[in-house]
């Protein structure tokens, strides 16, 4: 790479001879000419004939029916992962801050701490069943209903 005169970043000349065929399609627009290109005088640009897959997603993403099972998807795991990660704090300071709470026999050589500790995987477990049956009774089948339209939505589409 060779800098030009000058302090434009834009004006850095790349001197690979791979570069046009690592970067053929990058930064195109609906498969014409890169964005900004004027077109050569006298040629009308393309105009788009058929929405991209591109265009297909975009739709689908600021559709109602993606912004519901996202906004589901949120409502769970943003609290979940609060409660569990205020959970562990908890844990993790009561050990520091207390040793002798955490030191307190409950049975034989099983101490408050592993108790504690034990209740961590078993929180673990409780949440991943939690979620999965969250995701089963409601984002599922929306989300499913939603793959299929966007896959018949895409069929015979150009990429």
């Amino acid at each position: 790479m060779e800098k030009q005169e000058g302090r434009d970043p834009a004006a850095v000349r790349i001197d690979d001879p791979w570069y046009d065929e690592l970067a053929a399609g990058w930064g195109e627009h609906d498969g014409g000419e890169p964005e900004g290109t004027p077109a050569a005088p006298g040629v009308l640009p393309r105009q788009p004939s058929a929405p991209t897959t591109a265009d297909i997603y975009l739709e689908v993403q600021r559709s109602p029916a993606f912004q519901e099972v996202r906004s589901r998807y949120r409502g769970f795991v943003f609290p979940a992962a609060a409660a569990f990660l205020l959970w562990y704090l908890a844990y993790v300071v009561a050990a520091i801050a207390a040793p002798a709470l955490m030191a307190r026999p409950v049975a034989g050589a099983v101490n408050v701490a592993m108790v504690a500790g034990l209740a961590q995987f078993a929180t673990t477990f409780l949440l991943t069943w939690a979620y999965a049956r969250h995701a089963r009774l409601r984002r599922d089948r929306a989300a499913l209903e939603l793959r299929w339209d966007t896959q018949e939505m895409t069929r015979g589409v150009r990429p």
